[in-house]
């Protein structure tokens, strides 16, 4: 019989159900790791009391000691409109197990009307446009109601959601963006960092229409949506009138849950919520440099998920194949990002894979602010950089409190090289953009010069063949402030190089170069 260790330090902490992370029939979890963590095997879940397991382990009749090794679980199967008693626990290394967190109490949706879009003469052949039919069925829906995508190809053009329904694709089902232009119609929203015309994106919300605020909003698997970015991207660059669409792009929505739906190939930056608060991303996949045999959508301006003047940002169990940043939390651009001044804060990445693309970006447009965001846990494969940070002259505002922890890092890839738009495996950078600077030449200080502080990168072991380990990089007349390495093992073909630092903190760090010196420092201080 294990014993039970009643240590408050190995207790989990914080357990919570991120925002809108809750259906009729499942409910997701996070929370934060026990104080002595490194002596943490994995966790156990519990529900009314009862050790929760899978339908999986029932019917074979087996009792894993460890539910999960990381610090969300999403439970499913669950009884609708019922309120759930969750708990969780710590495995010790040992094979002890420790008290359970403070309890919370989460009610599964009630079960709501389905609308299935054939109902509303959609046909899923690959074939009929259907964006009409789609549109009917979501405009019908009545509040909570789940708009059903069955299995089948359903081409359509533009769709636009509205509050408090779920749009729910089977096993089998694919969105796929129609080719024609036509059924894309121009609006007016943010794109890197300004409002400008675009081309509608493939899944859009009502907002772009009426321009009032919506709510509650999921988007569920575990179908596909599929863009259809290289027919558009071609022919939406060839137009010249107004800038790409995306695959799904959100704006001014208050809780939106994604779960498990695969989104690929779009014709720029894939999902893009601007101006939303509660989001909850969990165990979704996306591609948007090849689709999941390896072959490549040719495809430039391919980030995966983008939040944009967003709060409360929770991206989880996910995996995204990039052609660009894998997440790039952002804020607005310049003059016009100020003056708007909605900042991206309380952002939690956790437990997901990276495999292709440049990492996890913070800007460069970042001119409303960026302040407290947690990346932990996560693998990262064959992509160029973990973390960028960058804020080059003319944003203004602060990125503050950023925290990279828990990482793996391993980039085997020389399909690309050290540059000014990719400096290395971490990097900060506030000559973002630029192919030559120097480095310790001022500028006056005005309205448009960032601040960059409290960036720490903590238990990382990373290794790449392409570019700087580490590289740094403050403007002398706003210098890094506070930027922290604990225990921190990295190779690259470059160091450490680092440039107009306050506050450099360096614990266990081991850095090795394969090419040039380890480590070129001017005007740092620690």
């Amino acid at each position: 019989m294990l014993n039970v260790n009643e240590n408050a330090c190995y207790i989990p902490k914080n357990l919570m159900c991120p925002p809108a992370a809750c259906t009729d029939t499942s409910i997701a979890l996070v929370w934060d790791e026990p104080e002595k963590a490194e002596e943490v095997a994995g966790y156990q879940v519990f529900i009314n009391g009862h050790r929760y397991h899978t339908l999986a382990l029932r019917e074979e009749n087996k009792r894993e000691p460890i539910d999960t090794t990381h610090t969300d679980f999403t439970l499913i199967n669950l009884a609708s409109d019922l309120e759930y008693t969750l708990e969780v626990c710590s495995v010790l290394v040992s094979g002890e197990i420790s008290k359970f967190c403070e309890p919370i109490r989460v009610k599964a949706l009630a079960k709501k009307k389905q609308f299935d879009i054939t109902d509303f003469g959609a046909v899923g052949d690959g074939v009929t446009n259907n964006t009409r039919d789609i549109q009917r069925a979501i405009d019908g829906a009545t509040e909570g109601g789940i708009v059903y995508v069955p299995a089948g190809t359903f081409v359509t053009g533009a769709i636009f959601l509205k509050s408090d329904i779920t749009l729910y694709l089977e096993e089998g089902a694919v969105l796929l963006g129609s080719d024609n232009l036509e059924d894309y119609p121009i609006m007016e929203y943010r794109f890197e960092g300004r409002e400008q015309r675009c081309y509608a994106s493939l899944i859009n919300t009502k907002d772009m229409l009426n321009g009032q605020r919506l709510k509650n909003i999921t988007i569920a698997g575990p179908g596909t949506i599929d863009a259809n970015g290289v027919k558009l991207y071609r022919q939406e660059l060839d137009r010249k009138e107004a800038v790409r669409g995306r695959a799904v792009c959100l704006r001014n929505v208050d809780n939106v849950y994604m779960h498990e739906v695969t989104v690929r190939q779009s014709p720029a930056w894939c999902i893009h919520p601007i101006y939303c608060n509660g989001i909850s991303i969990n165990n979704i996949r996306v591609y948007t440099k090849c689709d999941e045999n390896g072959n490549k959508y040719g495809i430039h301006n391919g980030d995966g998920i983008d939040p944009d003047s967003c709060s409360d940002v929770y991206i989880f169990n996910s995996m995204i194949a990039s052609q660009d940043d894998c997440i790039a939390i952002k804020s607005g651009r310049d003059e016009e990002g100020r003056r708007v001044g909605i900042p991206t804060k309380n952002v939690r990445i956790t437990n997901c894979r990276f495999r292709s693309g440049f990492g996890v970006a913070i800007g460069s447009e970042m001119s409303g602010g960026v302040m407290d965001v947690l990346v932990k846990d996560c693998d990262f494969e064959d992509v160029y950089s973990i973390g960028t940070v960058k804020a080059p002259r003319g944003r203004g505002n602060v990125i503050d409190n950023i925290t990279y922890e828990k990482i793996r890092f391993v980039n085997n890839s020389l399909e690309h090289k050290d540059c000014r738009w990719f400096r290395g495996a971490i990097y900060v950078d506030q000559f973002y953009s630029h192919a030559e600077f120097d480095p310790s030449l001022s500028e006056e200080v005005n309205e448009g010069t960032a601040k960059i502080k409290n960036i720490t990168f903590k238990d990382i072991v990373m290794s790449t063949i392409a570019g700087n380990a580490i590289y740094l990089a403050g403007l002398p007349e706003s210098n890094l402030e506070n930027i922290c390495f604990d225990n921190v093992h990295a190779a690259g073909k470059y160091g450490m190089k680092a440039y107009n630092v306050d506050g450099l903190k360096m614990t266990n760090v081991k850095v090795a170069s394969m090419e040039d010196k380890d480590y070129e420092f001017e005007n740092v201080r620690y």
